[in-house]
């Protein structure tokens, strides 16, 4: 399993073509679409938030996150469903993303136009990076990204549940110099996912993949590019605690 279980060259595996062939443009137009459908559904949920219906927002989050991943493991096995459940999982991180980001505003000001700023910045750097041949998906690379995501996704899942029982773990992993290095962290790491992503849509142009992998390396490309957005929200509110 790769980093982002979406880009896993395997999953091209018995194929048929039946039909037009995946594009690399075609592929960045849909991931263009599922961004542009996950910020108009999260601004509900912000515009929600900001009305004042926290508890609203609350469940919309968590449903959210909930059948967000749900669709993610479809996906992994259905990827000729991908344009249904690409879009219906950018609706579902519209619907969390808008209320998390109105929360970090809340508290505060500017953070949220300062990460989006900072995450597609990140996105063309890494894309230049690819396109330059200075960073290259090789099997050692693939190797030591898979190794240290899967390590980070371990870490969640061990953090959550030792925050149903202490739930000052989590502020201690989020505050101070301790905090920050592990958000910068997670934040390289996710970054590095993009080239994963870039090589997974290119590999499948090149093996001439059907029509509706162009969805499915969107849908890739769109689950590290929240991935990132979240933690360098995380990383910038804590950078300005420690002010």
């Amino acid at each position: 399993m790769t980093s982002n279980p979406m880009t896993q060259g395997e999953v091209y595996n018995g194929a048929v073509l039946d039909g037009e062939p995946m594009t690399v443009s075609g592929a960045v137009n849909k991931t263009i679409l599922l961004l542009a459908i996950t910020a108009v559904v999260g601004a509900y949920t912000w515009v929600q938030a900001f009305s004042g219906y926290m508890d609203k927002v609350s469940m919309l989050v968590w449903g959210g996150i909930i059948a967000g991943l749900v669709l993610a493991i479809v996906m992994r096995f259905k990827p000729q469903n991908a344009k249904v459940l690409s879009i219906a999982y950018a609706a579902c991180e519209g619907l969390a993303i808008g209320g998390i980001s109105a929360m970090y505003e809340a508290q505060l000001s500017g953070i949220v136009a300062n990460a989006a700023l900072v995450t597609f910045i990140t996105l063309f750097a890494m894309l230049f990076l690819y396109k330059a041949n200075i960073i290259r998906a090789t099997d050692r690379f693939r190797s030591v990204i898979v190794t240290a995501t899967v390590g980070i996704m371990i870490f969640y899942l061990i953090s959550l549940v030792i925050s149903f029982f202490n739930p000052n773990f989590i502020a201690i992993w989020n505050t101070g110099m301790l905090g920050i290095g592990i958000s910068l962290a997670i934040c390289v790491v996710a970054a590095l996912n993009f080239i994963l992503d870039f090589d997974f849509i290119e590999q499948g142009a090149q093996k001439m993949a059907p029509k509706y992998f162009e969805w499915f390396g969107a849908f890739a490309l769109l689950v590290t590019i929240i991935w990132l957005y979240l933690e360098v929200l995380r990383l910038l509110a804590q950078l300005s605690r420690n002010r």
